[in-house]
């Protein structure tokens, strides 16, 4: 059972929870990006389960017509065993996803797995979403601390999906990635800059960054190109459900499901704040 102290940052153990806190984070204007926890299986069969558990989930949403989504880890869809397991299994998602009309993410992990990940992405948006309608279609998260996003970025730019900017959460080697905060936050900028100018709109800020939120703000005013914030459950809900008042289009992403412990943990350790939510929690306070 999920205790009270995890409840924070993860929405449940089961797919009926999940969608409950969906439902509730509707009725405030918020629409929710569900992840299943699970990743980096050196096994078939957990990953072809999370892959049947993901076509069900795309389901559900639908039949409750909640403005919802999901995003899947390449590591949970087998990418650890090979290539060819993983895109088979996300093509099937991704396929029921399209003819639910539910929207797939698919999250970027370190950086051994960039050029798989964008590869099964571009093959697969181009086949299954024109770009043309408020739903379905697939997206992709991109790293601004990595130095090769900005190609990644140039490439993705005429491809008929959505592209989500975050600055990066794995600790990557010094030849690959930036390691100086200020040096990530201008890539950032530069990438959004970019993307305002050559984007037909498919932003998804995944910042809970006020300064690059703001900043994207400034570049939709300026350049016209359409955007969305996403932020994590747990992490700035104020401000959250304040965006989506000002008429901003917000999305939380919210995990579910029996592997809570590591993310839980994880999110402990980011955030001195959220450190001492917990310690609250613990001691009652």
């Amino acid at each position: 059972m999920l205790p009270p102290i995890a409840r924070r940052f993860v929405a449940g153990e089961s797919p009926a929870a999940a969608l409950e806190h969906a439902r509730e984070l509707n009725e405030r204007d918020v629409a929710v990006i569900l992840n299943l926890l699970g990743e980096h299986y050196d096994d078939p069969e957990p990953a072809e389960a999370d892959a049947a558990a993901y076509r069900q989930l795309i389901d559900d949403i639908a039949d409750a017509d909640l403005d919802a989504c999901v995003s899947i880890k390449p590591s949970q869809l087998g990418l650890d065993l090979g290539e060819d397991r993983f895109r088979a299994l996300l093509e099937e998602v991704v396929a029921r996803g399209a003819e639910r009309d539910v929207f797939v993410w698919v999250d970027m992990e370190d950086h051994t797995t960039t050029d798989a990940t964008l590869d099964a992405f571009e093959d697969l948006a181009r086949e299954h979403w024109s770009g043309e309608g408020p739903d379905g279609g697939i997206g992709l998260c991109v790293q601004a601390n990595l130095k090769r996003t900005r190609e990644d970025v140039e490439r993705l730019a005429d491809v008929p999906g959505k592209v989500r900017f975050v600055k990066g959460a794995y600790d990557e080697p010094a030849d690959v990635a930036y390691a100086d905060k200020s040096r990530v936050n201008e890539a950032y900028r530069e990438l959004l800059e970019y993307a305002f100018d050559r984007y037909d709109g498919g932003i998804a800020i995944g910042s809970h960054d006020p300064e690059m939120i703001d900043y994207a703000k400034e570049l939709h005013e300026e350049r016209g190109a359409d955007f969305e914030v996403q932020m994590l459950m747990g992490v700035r809900e104020d401000a959250q459900v304040e965006l989506a008042a000002e008429g901003y289009e917000v999305w939380q992403y919210a995990p579910y499901g029996k592997k809570w412990k590591s993310y839980f943990w994880r999110r402990i350790r980011e955030r001195k704040e959220n450190l001492t939510f917990a310690l609250r929690a613990i001691l009652g306070r």
